[in-house]
Parts: structure tokens; C-alpha cells; sequence
């Protein structure tokens, strides 16, 4: 049948109804009435064959990134061929890899000592300064020249270590305990783009003078109150006022 409505041409019976086919109606059927416990061993196989593509795909690049050739051997396994050059620039590139596990690995114990070992730890700025000797002028008003530099600070034993960072194996300085002979607050310092930090000092019998500061005051009181004790400058005048340093 062939007829026109206006400019559409109709043609009868072009889209035929599919006839039911009987296997069809029965996989739909069961796979209805399956449990749906069946696809985990689908998702699961699927998840395996991802990964095997994906370590594959990793493989690829990792070896193509360096230019190795990749061939096949006979029982169809992917191998790399490799020069004796490229052999052993892979040898030096393995030894690297094992040296900076190694270092990385120290690195972590010596942080976890610290943590168990050490009374106190934390990072501080920190600035140094000398104590006039007997008859030169004062010192000048530094307040506003910014020196403060980041440490890791540790006090540990008899001794107060300063790292440059928490990471570091080894102390850019230390003091004794031994030969701290003041301990006190310093005025707040405030900075338009940091806020206030609360500050403290520490002086040494050889008129080196620490000065820390943080910006909480709750981590500079422990500080005082732990280097008191350790000091034995508990209730010292001398060590708690800071005209004095």
C-alpha cells in the first residue's frame, strides 16, 4: 500500500512486529529469575581483567618512556630486550631507587625517636642575637627587621637541638641545658599578614641569645614551663622577666 498525505509518502507495513522468539522469552526469563549473587563472579572476573590491563598498560609506559624494545618470546610472553647500556642504566637507576628508600626509611625512624624520646618538639621561628659585652652601647630596636627563619626545635635529654627540618638526621645547632642562664617571655610581635606571634627567649653563659616566637601562645607557655623545670629556674625572677633578657 502506497499513499500520500500531502507531501509525506506513507508506506504500509514497513516496520514489521518482530515475531517472539522462544529462546529469547526463556534467557530473559531465567536471567529474571537468577539471584542476583550471579554477578559477583562476573564483576569480580571483570575487575581481574581491568587490572591484568591496566598493569599491562603500566608496564607499557613505564618501559616505553625509556625507548625499550619489547618483543615476544616463543611461548608468547612479552619480554624486553635490553642492550648492555640500557642494562645497566637500569641497574644505576634500581640502585638509586634502593638508596633513597634507605634514606627515606632512616629518616622515619629518626623522626619516630624523636617523637617517643624527646620531652618536647615542634617548629618554632627562630633568630639569634648577642648580648652586648660590658660597656658597649645597646643594642638597636629590631623589632621590625623580619629574620625569623622556620626550625624544628627538640629538646631532648640535657640538650635543646634546632634542625632545619623535622626530616633532618642531624642538628644545624644545639645549646645545653647546662649553659642556659635565662629563660623569659618577649613582647608579642604583630605583622599585618601573619597576626600576632607570642615570643620567648633563651640566653646562654655565652651571651648567644635565642629568641623564639609561634603563634600559639598555649605551645610558647609549654616551652617556658618545660625549659624552667629542666633549668631548675623555677620562680626565678631573673629567668621570668623580660627587662632582664
Amino acid at each position: 500500500m502506497d499513499d500520500r498525505l500531502g507531501n509525506i509518502k506513507i508506506i504500509g507495513d514497513h516496520f514489521k512486529a518482530s515475531e517472539p522468539n522462544i529462546d529469547s522469552s526463556q534467557d530473559i526469563a531465567s536471567s529474571i529469575s537468577r539471584p542476583r549473587t550471579d554477578n559477583y563472579p562476573r564483576s569480580r572476573l571483570w575487575s581481574r581483567r581491568k587490572l591484568r590491563s591496566a598493569a599491562y598498560m603500566l608496564k607499557l609506559s613505564f618501559f616505553s618512556l625509556r625507548g625499550l624494545p619489547w618483543g615476544s618470546s616463543t611461548d608468547g610472553e612479552e619480554k624486553v630486550e635490553l642492550t648492555a647500556v640500557e642494562l645497566e642504566s637500569l641497574r644505576s637507576e634500581l640502585a638509586d631507587l634502593e638508596q633513597k628508600e634507605a634514606h627515606l626509611k632512616a629518616q622515619l625512624e629518626h623522626v619516630d625517636e624523636v617523637l617517643r624520646s624527646a620531652r618536647l618538639a615542634g617548629y618554632l621561628y627562630i633568630r639569634t642575637r648577642w648580648k652586648p659585652l660590658p660597656g658597649e652601647p645597646p643594642p638597636l630596636d629590631d623589632t621590625d627587621i623580619d629574620d625569623w627563619l622556620p626550625r624544628f626545635v627538640v629538646l631532648q635529654g640535657p640538650c635543646i637541638f634546632f634542625f632545619l627540618f623535622s626530616t633532618d638526621l642531624s642538628p644545624q645547632d644545639s645549646t645545653l641545658l647546662a649553659d642556659i642562664v635565662e629563660i623569659g617571655p618577649l613582647p608579642s610581635i604583630t605583622r599585618d599578614d601573619e597576626g600576632t606571634r607570642h615570643a620567648f627567649c633563651i640566653l646562654t653563659r655565652q651571651g648567644l641569645r635565642f629568641e623564639c616566637s609561634s603563634a600559639s601562645k598555649e605551645q610558647v607557655d609549654s616551652w617556658l614551663s618545660a625549659l624552667r623545670t629542666d633549668c631548675k629556674f623555677e620562680g626565678s625572677d631573673a629567668a621570668t622577666d623580660p627587662n632582664n633578657l
